[in-house]
Protein backbone atom coordinates (compact mmCIF):
# COMPACT_ATOMS: atom_id res chain seq x y z
CA UNK A 1 0.00 0.00 0.00
CA UNK A 2 1.59 3.46 -0.94
CA UNK A 3 1.73 6.07 1.60
CA UNK A 4 0.22 9.65 1.46
CA UNK A 5 4.07 10.76 2.40
CA UNK A 6 5.29 8.88 -1.28
CA UNK A 7 2.41 9.51 -3.42
CA UNK A 8 3.74 11.91 -6.02
CA UNK A 9 -0.16 14.01 -6.37
CA UNK A 10 -0.27 14.35 -3.08
CA UNK A 11 3.83 15.70 -3.24
CA UNK A 12 2.98 18.02 -6.05
CA UNK A 13 -0.22 19.13 -4.77
CA UNK A 14 1.88 20.42 -1.37
CA UNK A 15 4.43 21.80 -3.65
CA UNK A 16 2.11 23.97 -5.56
CA UNK A 17 0.25 24.89 -2.60
CA UNK A 18 3.77 26.21 -0.99
CA UNK A 19 4.46 27.93 -3.83
CA UNK A 20 1.27 29.90 -4.12
CA UNK A 21 1.17 30.86 -0.24
CA UNK A 22 5.04 32.04 -1.39
CA UNK A 23 3.53 34.33 -3.81
CA UNK A 24 1.04 35.35 -1.55
CA UNK A 25 3.11 36.70 0.65
CA UNK A 26 5.70 37.88 -1.81
CA UNK A 27 2.81 40.40 -2.90
CA UNK A 28 1.81 41.15 0.55
CA UNK A 29 5.44 42.07 1.08
CA UNK A 30 5.72 44.14 -1.67
CA UNK A 31 2.75 46.07 -1.59
CA UNK A 32 3.75 46.92 2.41
CA UNK A 33 7.76 47.89 0.54
CA UNK A 34 5.88 50.04 -1.94
CA UNK A 35 3.65 51.87 0.63
CA UNK A 36 6.84 52.46 2.48
CA UNK A 37 8.13 54.29 -0.43
CA UNK A 38 4.90 56.33 -1.30
CA UNK A 39 3.17 56.55 1.48
CA UNK A 40 0.01 55.93 -1.22
CA UNK A 41 -2.09 52.44 -2.21
CA UNK A 42 0.32 50.96 -5.12
CA UNK A 43 -1.48 49.88 -8.56
CA UNK A 44 -1.51 46.16 -9.00
CA UNK A 45 0.94 47.02 -11.51
CA UNK A 46 3.70 48.21 -9.70
CA UNK A 47 2.61 45.23 -7.04
CA UNK A 48 3.19 42.82 -9.59
CA UNK A 49 6.67 44.34 -10.73
CA UNK A 50 7.84 44.73 -7.40
CA UNK A 51 6.95 41.10 -6.43
CA UNK A 52 8.23 39.83 -9.31
CA UNK A 53 4.64 38.24 -10.49
CA UNK A 54 2.21 39.37 -13.24
CA UNK A 55 -1.00 41.05 -12.27
CA UNK A 56 -2.98 38.12 -12.59
CA UNK A 57 -1.32 35.91 -9.86
CA UNK A 58 -2.36 39.01 -8.04
CA UNK A 59 -6.20 38.86 -8.99
CA UNK A 60 -5.96 34.54 -8.75
CA UNK A 61 -5.09 35.39 -4.75
CA UNK A 62 -6.74 38.36 -3.72
CA UNK A 63 -10.39 39.10 -5.21
CA UNK A 64 -9.52 42.83 -5.54
CA UNK A 65 -7.29 45.42 -3.79
CA UNK A 66 -9.18 45.89 -0.98
CA UNK A 67 -8.85 42.35 -0.11
CA UNK A 68 -4.85 42.45 -0.27
CA UNK A 69 -5.41 45.69 1.65
CA UNK A 70 -7.18 43.31 4.64
CA UNK A 71 -5.06 40.25 4.33
CA UNK A 72 -2.30 42.86 4.62
CA UNK A 73 -3.51 44.14 7.86
CA UNK A 74 -3.90 40.63 9.08
CA UNK A 75 -0.12 40.17 8.15
CA UNK A 76 0.82 43.25 10.10
CA UNK A 77 -1.62 42.37 12.90
CA UNK A 78 0.19 39.33 13.31
CA UNK A 79 3.43 40.38 12.88
CA UNK A 80 3.34 43.47 15.26
CA UNK A 81 1.63 41.35 18.91
CA UNK A 82 4.88 39.40 18.19
CA UNK A 83 6.87 42.10 17.84
CA UNK A 84 5.09 44.13 20.88
CA UNK A 85 5.56 41.24 23.61
CA UNK A 86 4.89 43.59 26.87
CA UNK A 87 8.51 43.38 28.53
CA UNK A 88 9.30 44.95 31.50
CA UNK A 89 6.14 45.00 33.62
CA UNK A 90 7.88 44.06 36.63
CA UNK A 91 10.14 47.21 36.43
CA UNK A 92 9.88 50.61 37.84
CA UNK A 93 7.94 53.42 36.75
CA UNK A 94 10.10 54.61 34.54
CA UNK A 95 11.64 50.96 33.18
CA UNK A 96 8.13 50.47 32.23
CA UNK A 97 7.35 53.61 30.70
CA UNK A 98 10.28 53.41 28.77
CA UNK A 99 9.54 49.80 27.74
CA UNK A 100 6.17 50.99 26.76
CA UNK A 101 6.98 53.89 24.58
CA UNK A 102 9.54 52.23 22.80
CA UNK A 103 7.88 49.13 21.99
CA UNK A 104 4.54 51.65 20.62
CA UNK A 105 6.98 53.83 18.67
CA UNK A 106 9.04 50.86 17.02
CA UNK A 107 5.39 49.58 16.20
CA UNK A 108 4.05 52.95 14.25
CA UNK A 109 7.40 53.53 12.70
CA UNK A 110 7.08 50.39 11.24
CA UNK A 111 3.61 50.23 10.26
CA UNK A 112 2.20 53.68 9.84
CA UNK A 113 2.10 53.92 6.03
CA UNK A 114 -0.38 51.00 6.26
CA UNK A 115 -2.00 52.41 8.98
CA UNK A 116 -2.77 55.50 6.96
CA UNK A 117 -3.94 53.45 4.46
CA UNK A 118 -6.72 51.43 6.14
CA UNK A 119 -8.33 54.10 8.18
CA UNK A 120 -8.78 55.78 4.83
CA UNK A 121 -10.99 52.59 4.23
CA UNK A 122 -12.75 52.00 7.31
CA UNK A 123 -15.96 52.28 5.12
CA UNK A 124 -15.07 48.45 4.57
CA UNK A 125 -16.46 47.04 7.94
CA UNK A 126 -13.42 43.96 7.93
CA UNK A 127 -11.08 46.70 7.77
CA UNK A 128 -12.83 49.07 10.12
CA UNK A 129 -12.94 45.80 12.59
CA UNK A 130 -9.29 45.58 12.49
CA UNK A 131 -8.45 49.44 12.98
CA UNK A 132 -10.52 48.55 16.44
CA UNK A 133 -8.60 45.51 17.65
CA UNK A 134 -5.45 47.36 17.12
CA UNK A 135 -6.34 50.52 19.44
CA UNK A 136 -8.18 47.76 22.03
CA UNK A 137 -4.62 45.82 22.20
CA UNK A 138 -3.14 49.17 23.18
CA UNK A 139 -5.44 50.16 25.53
CA UNK A 140 -4.36 46.27 27.39
CA UNK A 141 -1.09 46.59 26.62
CA UNK A 142 -1.21 49.92 28.77
CA UNK A 143 -3.62 48.10 31.10
CA UNK A 144 -0.41 45.62 31.80
CA UNK A 145 2.14 47.92 31.62
CA UNK A 146 0.58 50.25 34.20
CA UNK A 147 -1.34 48.32 36.56
CA UNK A 148 0.28 49.58 39.68
CA UNK A 149 -0.90 52.89 38.50
CA UNK A 150 -4.49 52.15 37.45
CA UNK A 151 -5.18 50.34 40.66
CA UNK A 152 -5.23 53.42 42.28
CA UNK A 153 -8.05 54.74 40.42
CA UNK A 154 -11.68 54.01 40.48
CA UNK A 155 -13.15 52.72 37.33
CA UNK A 156 -14.81 55.68 35.63
CA UNK A 157 -11.36 58.34 36.05
CA UNK A 158 -9.36 54.63 35.23
CA UNK A 159 -11.35 54.40 31.92
CA UNK A 160 -10.83 58.06 31.10
CA UNK A 161 -7.18 58.38 31.72
CA UNK A 162 -6.86 54.93 29.48
CA UNK A 163 -9.18 56.64 26.39
CA UNK A 164 -6.12 59.61 26.85
CA UNK A 165 -3.14 57.62 26.97
CA UNK A 166 -4.99 55.33 24.04
CA UNK A 167 -4.98 59.13 22.04
CA UNK A 168 -1.38 59.98 23.27
CA UNK A 169 -0.20 57.26 21.56
CA UNK A 170 -1.91 56.47 18.57
CA UNK A 171 -0.53 56.05 15.09
CA UNK A 172 -2.00 59.60 14.67
CA UNK A 173 -0.21 61.44 17.62
CA UNK A 174 3.13 59.58 15.89
CA UNK A 175 2.57 61.07 12.89
CA UNK A 176 1.91 64.27 13.59
CA UNK A 177 4.85 64.31 16.03
CA UNK A 178 7.19 62.97 13.24
CA UNK A 179 5.91 64.72 10.36
CA UNK A 180 4.22 67.53 11.23
CA UNK A 181 6.71 68.60 14.14
CA UNK A 182 9.73 67.08 12.58
CA UNK A 183 10.27 65.28 15.14
CA UNK A 184 13.38 62.46 14.98
CA UNK A 185 11.80 58.71 16.70
CA UNK A 186 13.94 60.02 19.67
CA UNK A 187 12.40 63.20 20.27
CA UNK A 188 8.99 61.97 19.78
CA UNK A 189 9.37 59.44 21.88
CA UNK A 190 11.04 61.48 24.42
CA UNK A 191 7.43 63.09 24.16
CA UNK A 192 5.67 60.33 24.88
CA UNK A 193 7.67 59.52 28.03
CA UNK A 194 7.31 62.61 29.49
CA UNK A 195 3.77 63.03 28.73
CA UNK A 196 2.64 59.94 30.53
CA UNK A 197 4.94 60.28 33.10
CA UNK A 198 2.85 63.46 34.70
CA UNK A 199 -0.88 62.00 33.26
CA UNK A 200 -0.20 58.68 35.47
CA UNK A 201 -1.17 58.73 39.21
CA UNK A 202 1.37 57.73 41.74
CA UNK A 203 1.59 54.07 42.13
CA UNK A 204 0.75 53.49 46.37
Amino acid sequence: MTSLAADPGVVKIDGRRQRSQRTRLSIITAYLELLRRSGVMPTAAQIAAEAGCSSRSIFERFTDLDALSLATADYAIAQGQAEAVARDIDGDRAARIRSHVETRALACEKWLPLWRVITRQEQIADLKMRVVLVRLANVERMKLMYAPEFATLPEAPRDQLLIALAALTSFESWDQMRNCHGQSPDAAQAVWRSAIDRMLPLAE
